[in-house]
């Protein structure tokens, strides 16, 4: 199932894909709910993030290729840092280039929505037991920031500098589906999750053993090579398949 948040009238609603039309839920996906009898063509949905997380959790240097092309080694363990809820936005809205940087950089990732309550995970599949679905994020940093910061902090978290969507999907094999990442119709990004250092399992294991994660977290899983620079008038689209595709304007 691909379930994804919407405008609604006056109000933010969760809805789930079913062809070419969006079916509204009453509830929560999370929780418990139900198909309405209410439709929306998917051209004319506004989308938001697919998930309301209080926390989103991002993995640096996941790919071999990408901390090579940066100048780094792979980490021997998760190399985590934290991007704010107040970057989010959803698919088609626009990522808003902050003065204080000169060089801004797309990062096309897999997400993964956590599901439930959990702390503490003591194996693999504990940790997939807890994942509701998978989305698609674009990690977009202030790269000129991110070099002169001894933190990620200020580099990852400006407001509009965390898109995600359109859709989380809860049936995908997260350790086998490509992300390709393209500016202005030209590919930029393209490699498999099967070459991620630290896969998901792996991944929600080790972070709930730092932190507690309750249902609507996101983790970004990291960037594979071929990050570069958005300006503004840019489009950048994060593709995978099983997903979709989130599109966003540079402003």
């Amino acid at each position: 199932m691909k379930f994804c948040r919407v405008s609604w009238e006056d109000k933010i609603c969760f809805a789930l894909e079913e062809g070419d039309h969006l079916t509204l839920v009453e509830g929560n996906p999370f929780l418990q709910w139900r198909k309405t009898n209410l439709h929306l063509a998917l051209e004319d949905a506004r989308f938001h993030p697919p998930s309301c997380p209080s926390k989103i959790i991002a993995v640096g240097r996941n790919y071999r290729d990408h901390a090579a092309e940066m100048g780094n080694e792979l980490p021997k363990e998760p190399l985590l840092f934290l991007k704010p809820p107040s970057a989010l936005i959803g698919h088609e809205a626009e990522i808003v280039y902050p003065p204080q940087s000169k060089r801004v950089d797309y990062e096309g990732e897999l997400g993964v929505v956590i599901g439930k309550h959990v702390a503490r995970l003591t194996d693999s599949a504990s940790a997939r037991a807890a994942v509701f679905g998978y989305t698609i994020v674009n990690d977009v940093t202030a790269r000129d920031l991110q070099k002169a910061d001894v933190q990620f902090t200020r580099a990852k978290g400006f407001d509009t500098f965390c898109p995600v969507g359109p859709f989380i999907e809860t049936e995908l094999d997260p350790d086998n589906v490509v992300v390709e990442t393209c500016l202005n119709g030209e590919q930029r990004q393209h490699a498999s999750t099967a070459t991620l250092a630290f896969k998901v399992d792996t991944l929600v294991q080790y972070i709930s053993n730092i932190m507690t994660l309750e249902p609507g977290d996101l983790i970004s899983t990291g960037t594979p090579a071929g990050v570069g620079p958005m300006n503004s008038g840019d489009i950048v689209e994060v593709k995978i398949d099983s997903i979709g595709t989130l599109r966003n304007r540079v402003l």
